[in-house]
Parts: C-alpha cells; sequence; structure tokens
C-alpha cells in the first residue's frame, strides 16, 4: 500500500469533524506519530512555537496522547489534522486549545511549508472558528503568536481578530502577543 492509500484509510477511520472545499480536519491519532514528528521538528515551529523535544516516533505518539487526544477526551475538541480533501495528504494542523493560564480558548495552526502562501491555514481556521461557535457555543476566541511571526499575525486579522495585549505565559519568558475576537 503506497503512502497516500494509507493516509486515505486513515482518514476513513478517523472521525472527520470539518470538511471544506479542499480540506478534512480530524482528530489525530498515534497513526499520525510521523506526521508530527516532522511538523514539530520543521524549524519554522522550533522558531514560532517552540521545541516539544519530540525526537522519535515514540515522543510523538506521546505528544498526541498527552496533547490533542487528551483534549478530546477533557473538553471534546482540541488540534486537528488537516489533510488535503482530495489526496488525503496530511499538510497541517489547526484547532482549538484550551490553556489552563488563559480565561478564553484559542485557536493555533501551524502547516508544512510546502504548503504555505496556499490559503489552506486561512480556509482550516475559519471552519475551526464556525466549529467553535456552532457546534461548541463558544463566543469568543483568543490566539497567541510571538511578535515576529508576521505570517501568523496577518492570518489572524484575516480572520477578524485583533490584538488586545501583550502576554507572558507561565514557566515561558518569551512576551507573546494576545489576539481576540468575539463570534
Amino acid at each position: 500500500m503506497n503512502e497516500a492509500s494509507e493516509v486515505a484509510r486513515r482518514d476513513r477511520s478517523a472521525a472527520i469533524f470539518v470538511e471544506t472545499e479542499r480540506l478534512v480536519l480530524r482528530r489525530f491519532s498515534v497513526d499520525d506519530d510521523e506526521f508530527i514528528l516532522r511538523l514539530v521538528n520543521e524549524p519554522s515551529w522550533l522558531r514560532f512555537i517552540g521545541d516539544r523535544g519530540v525526537r522519535t516516533l515514540e515522543d510523538a505518539r506521546g505528544y498526541i496522547l498527552k496533547g490533542p487526544v487528551a483534549s478530546y477526551e477533557r473538553f471534546g475538541f482540541g488540534l486537528y489534522l488537516v489533510s488535503l480533501k482530495a489526496e488525503g495528504t496530511p499538510i497541517g494542523m489547526c484547532g482549538l486549545i484550551k490553556r489552563d493560564t488563559l480565561d478564553d480558548v484559542d485557536i493555533g495552526f501551524a502547516f508544512l511549508p510546502e504548503f504555505w502562501g496556499r490559503g489552506y491555514a486561512r480556509e482550516s481556521a475559519a471552519a475551526v472558528m464556525a466549529l467553535a461557535k456552532d457546534t461548541i457555543g463558544l463566543h469568543r476566541l483568543v490566539a497567541i503568536t510571538t511578535p515576529e511571526n508576521r505570517s501568523s499575525i496577518q492570518l489572524l486579522e484575516k480572520i477578524g481578530m485583533a490584538f488586545e495585549r501583550m502576554i507572558v505565559l507561565p514557566d515561558d519568558p518569551v512576551e507573546l502577543m494576545l489576539f481576540g475576537c468575539s463570534m
């Protein structure tokens, strides 16, 4: 079985949460370990999101279980795998995160560099915002990013978020921009 058909098989067996014109967003499973290992070690991830210490497939499975899967179980939502609808190719992640350190749920996203500049992040973020409002019933969302991450700032503004203030999260000395919007 080739890689594309293997990914498509996994997509059919996993819960699809959102479909857009070009994308499918579904829950992560430990079968997505190879993709996560690659994504969280991309230079852009390391620069703008941070090193999560994921170096092996076992680490990637742990990241998936302790992050997205734990969030699905605790809150009913989390980060979702974003794949191309036509090919089933995983290209990134987008979803909702409830951090203990923020009052509101925040939207997060990250994509492999070869898929930047094609509108996939905006398409998936808009779909996640609609899910947050229409299905989950949230009335407000926030997002955080570093001031140097111009692409994320531009995307947040395109999806209707506005800069509110600078914040520092506990156990992280990096000052972050907090964006928010009412829905």
